[in-house]
């Protein structure tokens, strides 16, 4: 077994902290957000700092791993998903066999890392993938600390908040989930390179240049979540012929959906829209990504330029778009454990910030019509960018990270 990962703890102050999640974008990068608040904390207090990271593979693992300096354990993990049909409960038999046998593997493989490491904080995100974490961080009586991001905890959170030491969540009814004297409302961990303030000297017109938009045409962005959405990248493909001689369009489509898009949009253009001299308004990505040169997939200048953004209801997706102001329409995931993205999406819309359009009412004139309403309402624009603002917390990450330092 290879142990050069671990690294004697010198008798100067160290803080070993674990990090884990469940396995997808809307875990991996609240904890980049956290781990680098930790960093950031460690310097100004002078104290050393290891972060792990235990939890399953995921194609955003990358991100810590090139970006973060964070060393990365994989463990297996079982997902457990609910069955609402005669042929997914049949199927649903053979995914509980599998997944119990995942997720036995991720315990007995939990233990070893925590055994060998013994932490001094877990920090969790929730998700299928980080049960076998808190388990032993239970068993050893490890400090845990967990956040909470949807509107209704998940089953790992609820369970965990039993006996974690504090609970942090992103919105305020959350509380009544967990025990009141330990949990927190701060918000959901987003990165502080993406907020507008850490480029308070940008020139929105520099940016649609480098990115090669024009100057004269409002902006669309499409996110589908980090691994994209075939249902919503259907509907873009449906009203693109009839936005397109308006708006500049940005689709994140997903890595697995990319090169078929690219094949489809030729379709769109040649056979539907009957001429190509739109399609350079159209800008399909299979992910945007967290770089330093402003380009077509870089999120925090596709952000900084969209004037209308239509996503998923991650809350991570929210606090994000919260946070740089930008309006929006929400297409909650319908089948997402527990619906807490329609939850999401329904109590952020309260506040005015974004119009909600389930996805069985997706109907292509009724919502490309919606799209170019709310673009030309420049009245309306502005009233859900000031109430998106309003909503924000994009202290969460330092709350979050100053909050655990301080309990150890």
């Amino acid at each position: 077994m290879d142990l050069s990962f671990l690294k004697a703890k010198s008798f100067e102050r160290t803080i070993r902290l674990v990090l884990t999640g469940g396995g997808s974008g809307g875990h991996t990068f609240p904890l980049i957000a956290a781990a680098r608040e930790f960093k950031k904390i460690a310097q100004e207090k002078n104290f050393s700092l290891e972060i792990f990271y235990l939890g399953p593979n995921d194609f955003t693992l990358p991100y810590i791993l090139k970006e973060e300096g964070i060393v990365i354990k994989t463990i297996t993990a079982g997902k457990f998903n609910r069955a609402d049909s005669f042929l997914n409960k049949l199927l649903g038999f053979v995914n509980i066999f599998v997944n119990f046998f995942k997720t036995l593997g991720g315990i007995f493989q939990s233990l070893f890392y925590i055994y060998i490491l013994m932490p001094d904080a877990i920090f969790s995100k929730g998700g299928y993938g980080s049960f076998p974490v808190i388990f032993w961080g239970a068993i050893f009586f490890v400090p845990t600390f967990i956040h909470e991001s949807d509107a209704v905890p998940g089953l790992v959170n609820h369970f965990s908040g039993r006996f974690c030491r504090r609970i942090f969540i992103s919105f305020e009814n959350t509380k009544n989930y967990f025990p009141q004297n330990k949990t927190i409302l701060t918000g959901n961990p987003i990165r502080s390179e993406l907020l507008p303030q850490a480029n308070e000297n940008y020139d929105l017109k520099s940016i649609k240049q480098l990115l090669g938009l024009s100057l004269e045409r409002p902006v669309v962005t499409i996110i589908g979540g980090s691994q994209g959405s075939r249902h919503i990248n259907d509907l873009i493909l449906d009203i693109l012929p009839k936005i397109i001689d308006k708006t500049e369009v940005i689709h994140q489509t997903g890595r697995a959906n990319y090169k078929e898009i690219q094949r489809e949009i030729n379709i769109v253009f040649q056979e539907i829209v009957g001429n190509r001299k739109n399609q350079d308004y159209y800008h399909p990505v299979p992910f945007f990504e967290e770089t330093t040169t402003p380009t077509i997939s870089s999120l925090k200048d596709v952000y900084l330029v969209s004037d209308l953004i239509i996503a998923r209801a991650g809350s991570g997706l929210i606090f994000e778009i919260a946070a740089l102001g930008k309006p929006s329409i929400l297409i909650p995931l319908p089948w997402a454990s527990r619906h807490h993205q329609k939850k999401n999406a329904y109590l952020y819309a309260q506040t005015g910030a974004a119009v909600v359009v389930e996805e069985e009412n997706l109907k292509t004139n009724i919502f490309s019509d919606l799209v170019l309403r709310l673009l030309s309402d420049e009245k309306k624009k502005k009233i859900m960018a000031e109430a998106a603002l309003k909503f924000a917390k994009p202290q969460a990450a330092q709350d979050i990270a100053q909050q655990i330092i301080a309990e150890l």
